[in-house]
């Protein structure tokens, strides 16, 4: 039997007009699509950002009113402005004291790295804590309002 050439297999050729890849006009058109998507979901992100370190620091201030009230039952007494959230972490030699009363035996900072700040006697309470939001200055607006004890 004898096979004929034309019934043989030849590997298909094929015509090259260019190279394979992407131009740049797809390249920029998918460029454009990603930065609008970003444009539309960056604000709502930074936003939950935003308020998921005030809601932290509220968490804090709850926190703080806890071992207050604990140092309250042990002492009689709130610590005074002088004394500030430190007395709850460091004896000082009073009658009672039965701490720390936060975890970890430090006071943390809030959310935004700043320091709490603590009144006794407080405008509306016996005592006032404070977060002063991501200005770091009392007062302010918006995501740079300060949150207080007295919001709770």
């Amino acid at each position: 039997m004898k096979i004929s050439q034309n019934s043989q297999k030849r590997p298909a050729r094929r015509r090259h007009g260019g190279e394979a890849g992407f131009t740049l006009v797809e390249i920029l058109v998918v460029i454009t699509i990603i930065g609008l998507i970003m444009a539309l979901v960056g604000p709502r992100v930074l936003n939950y950002l935003s308020e998921s370190k005030a809601k932290a620091a509220k968490i804090q201030i709850e926190s703080f009113a806890s071992a207050l009230d604990l140092y309250y039952l042990d002492l009689g007494r709130y610590p005074n402005s002088n004394e500030g959230l430190a007395a709850l972490t460091r004896s000082n030699n009073a009658p009672g004291w039965n701490g720390p009363y936060l975890r970890g035996g430090v006071v943390p900072n809030d959310p935004w790295g700043h320091g709490y700040l603590y009144r006794s006697p407080g405008d509306r309470a016996p005592y006032e804590i404070i977060s002063l939001g991501s200005d770091g200055q009392e007062g302010g607006s918006g995501t740079a309002a300060d949150i207080t004890s007295a919001t709770r």
